[in-house]
């Protein structure tokens, strides 16, 4: 069985929710898109807005997906940290099950005071980082690695002010208020916001144990607080990628609380994205999102004789190419915006300057990201032909990924003189 284990850094950007999540699959062997021996371009002071966070690459979790235990995940954080402190010379800290103390184990914990706190943090012996220095950074922060459970990020829509939005989410949040008035929720974190382009609020939450706390159970909590307020629920969203588990785990939910007989896993799928509405703010393809999907639906094929073994296989081989078609559609969108970020360095405003460099290492890290999870799916595949011809076409796109963040960030340097 091939070995995976899913990396999903997060960049500070600066706009509106301002962290731009990045998800990358690989064994846990495959180096990691840190550092070459100098500070990639970062803003001068990283930017604020409403999203909590400490660094510009505020964290990289590593969470283990298919044939790798928690402790080698524990293990790539380890050498992830180490090898970011030791080139970039930074503060890391490490969380979740690779946290050394019990006083680093949440996000929240390490994170508290924020970027702006971090001068006098760094001060205290308490918070010395696990690598790197002790002393802070003005372009960078700190960044946070470790190891966790798959981590599910789940946004409900309000009609509504942030700050109601942001009541509900310290109501329902496990840590709530304080130690003194706990949230409801096990295994939530939750965050109160403002779509400024959708013209609405959502109440964001992360579900760091679907098992414990499941998306129903989230979406109709948020429901009856929003009721109380005489406020509108209009849909939800997911951001990144599922289990499916969890949303069958939802399907059974309103089927016993509905008395609805559904059989077909498609069709109860179709209920969840009814219910919560999924597809309220874009629309929602399950086979994009949905971890494992199209090998689990070939797994259950009967394979009693030769046939039916035939038919699974062909089954399987379908099943990587849908997986292989996400991570690349997605390095060919990037490679279309490419245009559009070269003219901005161009002739952008420079007062943007430190947004327009995030963006090319951002996007550059996106191909990055989509090359190595194209590359271990086509591991598996049988067709050399369409190995051959997907290989070349994502080398293409992270060779060309590559030298135009290069040219960006040529551009800009150039301006910024």
């Amino acid at each position: 069985m091939t070995q995976l284990v899913e990396c999903v850094p997060n960049f500070s950007e600066g706009n509106n929710q301002e962290v731009r999540v990045w998800r990358r699959r690989g064994a846990p062997s495959m180096s990691l898109p840190c550092a070459h021996g100098e500070h990639p371009p970062c803003p001068s002071s990283v930017p604020t807005g409403e999203h909590p966070r400490m660094g510009a690459l505020d964290v990289c979790p590593f969470i283990p997906v298919r044939g790798v235990s928690m402790d080698e995940c524990v293990l790539c954080a380890q050498a992830f940290g180490r090898r970011l402190a030791e080139e970039l010379h930074v503060p890391v800290y490490l969380y979740g099950q690779a946290a050394r103390t019990a006083g680093r184990r949440t996000l929240p914990a390490i994170r508290a005071g924020e970027y702006e706190g971090l001068p006098e943090k760094l001060k205290q012996a308490e918070w010395a980082p696990d690598f790197g220095p002790s002393s802070f950074v003005p372009s960078w922060g700190a960044t946070v690695t470790g190891a966790r459970k798959f981590l599910i990020a789940f946004n409900i829509n309000l009609l509504s002010t942030k700050e109601q939005a942001h009541r509900i989410a310290l109501n329902l949040r496990e840590q709530g208020r304080g130690k003194d008035q706990p949230g409801r929720l096990k295994k939530v974190q939750g965050i109160g916001w403002y779509l400024d382009e959708k013209n609405l609020a959502q109440v964001s939450t992360n579900l760091l144990d679907f098992e414990v706390t499941g998306l129903h159970t989230v979406y109709e909590e948020t429901c009856r607080e929003a009721q109380e307020l005489s406020l509108p629920v209009v849909g939800s969203q997911l951001v990144g990628l599922v289990p499916l588990k969890a949303l069958l785990d939802t399907a059974a939910f309103y089927c016993h609380k509905e008395n609805l007989f559904v059989l077909e896993e498609e069709q109860r799928i179709r209920l969840v994205i009814h219910r919560l509405g999924l597809d309220s703010l874009a629309p929602f393809n399950p086979k994009g999102v949905i971890c494992s999907l199209y090998c689990q639906e070939a797994m259950k094929l009967p394979r009693s004789t030769p046939e039916e073994r035939s038919s699974q296989v062909a089954a399987l081989q379908e099943g990587l190419r849908q997986a292989v078609s996400v991570p690349l559609a997605l390095a060919e969108t990037v490679s279309s915006l490419w245009p559009v970020l070269q003219e901005l360095a161009l002739c952008g405003n420079l007062a943007c300057l430190s947004d327009l460099q995030v963006a090319a290492k951002a996007l550059e890290m996106g191909v990055f990201g989509a090359y190595f999870n194209v590359l271990i799916n086509l591991k598996d595949g049988t067709d050399d032909a369409f190995k051959g011809q997907i290989h070349q076409r994502i080398s293409s796109l992270l060779q060309e990924a590559q030298a135009q963040a290069a040219s960006v960030l040529d551009s800009l340097a150039a301006r910024g003189e």
